[in-house]
């Protein structure tokens, strides 16, 4: 399986090919990725119609194809990243849906490395 980069920031993109209405060979070309990576959800905050583009547009994979999220927020505060509760409810329910997963706890991995450079 071949890593293929989404340019750019993806909302940004999504809503570019919006206005350009190009947002459906955007959204076919997403269809076919064998696996999504959303790394550090919860970092950027979306108004309500980046909101909703986002969750059109992984909404497009669901039960169809596989996708990964990682974040720092548990799913009880993801209303906080989307600022709408029933579209964060519509959001976790089709993410989580025959999902697996992963909580993982510990110290970071960043800082302990840090560590131990100062200390060389």
């Amino acid at each position: 399986m071949k890593n293929i980069p989404y340019p750019g920031q993806p909302l940004t993109q999504i809503r570019e090919c919006r206005s350009q209405e190009t947002l459906r060979t955007l959204e076919i070309s997403f269809e076919k990725f064998d696996l999504v990576t959303c790394d550090e959800f919860g970092y950027v905050f979306f108004d309500k119609d980046g909101a909703e583009l986002l969750f059109n547009h992984l909404s497009l994979r669901c039960g169809r194809k596989s996708s990964t999220k990682t974040t720092n927020l548990s799913l009880e505060r993801w209303s906080e990243i989307f600022r709408d509760t029933v579209l964060t409810v519509a959001k976790v329910d089709r993410l989580t849906h025959r999902a697996f997963i992963i909580n993982m706890s510990g110290k970071s991995f960043r800082v302990k490395e840090t560590k131990q450079m100062m200390e060389k």
